[in-house]
């Protein structure tokens, strides 16, 4: 499997190199590009965060055959490194001047940017070719049955384990409910197993627990419309954190969890890829995070979705992740959407899932797709019936980044269950007013 880009970095285990030098030139063009230049071409400008190879090269071999098919048109690439890349879009779209094509991760942002005015409505324009692609790939870019971007990756966060442990403890199949779950903890301890590798210090690969676990119980709408209602205090959400605190005093968790890394040579990562733990709850990427910390578990290693949990108003096929997407600026060229149908091609698509180890997001490009564990997470979201964006970006980032501190502490033992929804709350209710 090819190296993961860098929309996996917005999940911090790439270092944050936030210092990426952005000279004026940069800057300059953008929002006016429809103007042409000198030479009487257009040009579109292209931000995007793909900063790793392969994909960075193949990216940018793809925008020079869009010149080569397009005689007419220029295209310029900024690629940025992800957080950098966000703290130059907020800027942006504070001035109201966005480039003509750049990534977008949809949700809260997202819908920001069109409320402002500045994302071209893309529903008609890619119709055509976007008819095919996997429903969940296109949710967090949909509001009121419209859709402002088009995908070209999709992923989900779900356990990766290891059956050879799993055998050792006798258990014979993944569970699909919360008290087998909890059984299947109880067993791996018995069997003197690490039943989890957990990144405790980096607090979001905790928040999954509790965004599963609200997903499962309070269900999908509580989830919208806690974040409309800036109000987090609902029935569900406490049930969500009192599941999670179950499970943290089953101890299931490496020793010295609390301080744990996520990709460092002794972090999270690691103790599952040097199949020192039986479990981790982790996106997609996590298979090649697992082989470049650790040794990797080949054929051991396995998928399951999160369990679903008995009485919730959710369901095992809803799936919770991300993926990445691009947006048109309002009043861009016509090249600008040309360019995003020229991307999401076939053989394009097929060559990205091939060699950069992405998800295909079009049922087309599925046959290229050979990795059984990647499979695993594509049939996953294929047969999903709802999708949940990753909280940092479905919500305000103050709120996504105070369940991640919240959630840690309730971890740690120090904040209990209704607290942590108070404490969301009160950040949303601050970020409403």
């Amino acid at each position: 499997m090819g190296n993961t880009y860098t929309s996996f970095s917005r999940r911090r285990f790439l270092a944050a190199s936030a210092a990426t030098g952005l000279g004026a030139a940069a800057l300059s063009a953008c929002g006016s590009s429809d103007s042409g230049n000198s030479s009487g071409k257009t040009t579109i400008e292209w931000w995007n965060i793909t900063t790793t190879q392969p994909a960075k090269k193949l990216w940018a071999q793809r925008a020079k055959d869009f010149e080569a098919a397009h005689p007419d048109v220029k295209v310029k690439v900024v690629t940025l490194e992800n957080e950098a890349y966000k703290s130059k879009m907020t800027a942006l779209t504070t001035s109201g001047k966005l480039p003509d094509v750049f990534h977008t991760w949809g949700g809260g942002v997202l819908k920001q940017q069109i409320d402002a005015g500045l994302v071209e409505d893309l529903t008609d324009k890619t119709a055509s070719w976007t008819k095919d692609y996997v429903p969940a790939s296109l949710a967090a870019y949909q509001f009121d049955k419209k859709t402002y971007a088009v995908p070209f990756d999709i992923g989900m966060v779900g356990f990766w384990y290891n059956k050879a442990l799993f055998k050792k403890a006798k258990i014979d199949t993944p569970p699909t409910t919360w008290s087998g779950y909890l059984d299947t903890i109880r067993a791996l301890k018995s069997a003197g197993i690490t039943p989890i590798a957990l990144a405790g210090k980096e607090k979001w690969p905790g928040m999954y627990y509790w965004a599963y676990l609200s997903m499962r119980v309070a269900g999908l709408e509580a989830m919208q419309k806690a974040a409309t209602d800036a109000d987090f205090t609902g029935e569900g959400f406490v049930t969500a954190g009192q599941h999670l605190k179950d499970l943290v005093a089953l101890e299931p968790f490496q020793k010295g969890f609390l301080g744990g890394a996520y990709s460092d040579p002794n972090g999270e990562a690691a103790l599952m890829g040097n199949g020192k733990a039986a479990m981790e709850l982790m996106g997609q990427w996590a298979p090649t995070v697992e082989k470049d910390s650790g040794k990797g578990i080949g054929d051991d290693l396995g998928f399951f979705s999160f369990p679903s949990v008995e009485g919730g108003k959710g369901a095992l096929t809803e799936v919770f992740g991300g993926g990445g997407g691009h947006a048109v600026r309002k009043g861009a060229p016509d090249a600008a959407v040309e360019f995003l149908k020229f991307f999401a091609e076939k053989q394009f698509a097929e060559t990205l899932v091939k060699e950069t180890g992405l998800i295909p997001v079009s049922k087309d490009a599925r046959p290229a797709l050979t990795d059984p564990n990647l499979t695993a997470v594509s049939d996953a979201l294929n047969n999903a019936t709802g999708f949940q964006l990753y909280l940092d970006q479905a919500y305000a980032p103050a709120v996504g980044q105070e369940i991640n501190d919240s959630v840690a502490a309730l971890i740690a033992g120090s904040k209990s269950p209704e607290q942590v929804t108070r404490s969301v709350t009160q950040v949303a209710k601050s970020e409403k007013s």
